[in-house]
């Protein structure tokens, strides 16, 4: 049998992990903290893992890769270089593990991302000898894009671009063009320098597309580091995590709360989190929540916003949506929330005064707002907030708008001028969660639910930043 490899995705931090297998054996790559879908690929495979492989100590995730490694028996592979407080199989440039007759994997250092990045060539035997099929690349070479290099400090980016030039010229030499690339970023992860996405890649393909085998080193450096943007504050801990050894999953029920437990809870200040779609919580949500919808990026930005570490309460329609919520969050580390309540808002309000609706219009509306004839029903606006990441905005913004992204948002409310706010984002998902901090912190807000791509077709005056 053919060397055969397959994704796990993980859609929601933008990232990708593998099994690859000969049929009999097989190895894991990158894999994220929740290893039992990994392991029921490989039952269902019937294929017993021997090898995980770890690319580069993480800073967007926590890994599963030592607790897979110990339930599975698995030889672990990790950068010899890389300080780290388990045992692990050290691996260095240049060396080869034969996994199989049929399967080998050779490392190949591939720094920029990381001092101590690793790539992993997977070799295939045939009749001639070894030949290469793919290549784990981790956040080195990725879909028409190369892994940011600033995530260690802003005081190495610049070097590290320089070595993740150097090492993809370093992929492109060694392998032939029709090696596949198997990137564990870039799939709208905050890893990568920029977002692009294919179905799948080849050495050859990126010669062609990716702009890191095209450019001079000095070009490349200066287009790559002038391109980044804000990466969310839980970064900070995953490397830390992930060095140490995370511990195992605890997918286990959160205690229930009640509706008087969440009173107190919101009374002190603490997160309560509505994972209801945005527009359920528009409708009706109990007041002093959250919104960060289980159909968005919910880990990511929940991630990004609190103070880590602060307790979390999550309420959703049903049980099975709390134990989704629970594996995006022990991802990025966040392994036990405080507590749950299932249902609807109005089992969650021991006082029906505690229900809450947000205003909702579009850009059409406030086109027609600007213009003085403000729709039915809505206030009038006073400020227009846009709380889009920085290279959103100034690729093109409305006029007169302020702009504070929504992860600086919890701690500038201040900076919000005085009025009625009618905020947006992209698409609406950001929007919603700033709406309800707004409102949580005592503003009338008027939520834009609506595509910022329509919003001059809709008439609202917009411009660039140069």
């Amino acid at each position: 049998m053919a060397v055969q490899v397959s994704v796990v995705e993980t859609s929601s931090l933008g990232d990708r992990s593998y099994l690859a297998t000969d049929g009999r054996v097989a190895v894991v790559v990158d894999p994220q903290r929740d290893v039992d879908r990994v392991l029921a690929l490989a039952g269902e495979l019937g294929v017993r893992v021997t090898h995980v492989l770890e690319t580069h100590i993480h800073n967007d995730y926590v890994s599963g890769g030592l607790q897979l490694a110990r339930l599975t028996g698995a030889e672990y592979l990790v950068a010899a270089d890389d300080q780290v407080s388990f045992d692990r199989m050290a691996v260095a440039d240049g060396d080869a593990v034969v996994v199989s007759e049929r399967l080998r994997i050779r490392v190949v250092a591939t720094p920029g991302h990381t001092f101590h990045h690793l790539a992993y060539v997977v070799d295939e035997a045939g009749d001639d000898g070894w030949s290469p099929v793919g290549v784990f690349t981790g956040g080195s070479l990725l879909f028409g894009t190369t892994g940011r290099t600033d995530l260690l400090g802003q005081q190495h980016a610049h070097a590290l671009a320089h070595h993740q030039h150097t090492s993809a010229r370093r992929l492109a030499d060694l392998l032939p063009d029709g090696t596949q690339v198997w990137p564990t970023h870039g799939f709208g992860s905050f890893c990568s320098a920029s977002q692009t996405d294919a179905p799948g890649s080849t050495i050859g393909r990126e010669r062609e597309a990716n702009p890191v085998l095209r450019l001079t080193a000095e070009d490349f450096v200066t287009e790559a580091l002038a391109g980044l943007g804000a990466y969310p504050a839980y970064y900070a801990h995953m490397g830390v995590t992930n060095s140490a050894g995370p511990a195992p999953v605890d997918l286990s029920p959160v205690p229930p709360v009640d509706a008087a437990g969440l009173r107190e809870r919101i009374a002190a200040g603490e997160w309560v989190v509505d994972l209801r779609q945005r527009k359920a919580y528009a409708a009706c949500h109990l007041a002093g929540t959250v919104s960060l919808g289980l159909d968005g990026p919910m880990s990511t930005w929940l991630g990004w916003l609190i103070d880590w570490g602060a307790p979390i309460t999550l309420l959703a329609r049903s049980p099975e949506q709390i134990t989704e919520a629970q594996r995006e969050l022990v991802r990025i580390g966040i392994d036990r929330p405080a507590g749950r309540a299932t249902g609807d808002p109005d089992g969650w309000a021991d006082d029906p005064a505690r229900l809450r609706e947000l205003a909702v219009a579009d850009f059409a509306a406030l086109a027609a707002a600007q213009a003085g004839e403000t729709p039915a029903g809505l206030p009038a606006p006073q400020v227009v907030l846009d709380v889009r990441l920085t290279n959103e905005w100034q690729a093109g913004h409305v006029d007169g708008a302020v702009h504070i992204p929504l992860a600086d948002l919890p701690g500038r409310l201040d900076a919000v001028p005085p009025g009625v706010v009618w905020v947006h984002c992209a698409s609406g998902y950001r929007a919603t969660t700033a709406a309800s901090l707004l409102a949580n912190a005592g503003r009338e807000v008027v939520l834009i639910d609506d595509e910022f791509a329509l919003a001059e077709q809709a008439g609202v005056p917009t411009s660039r930043t140069a």
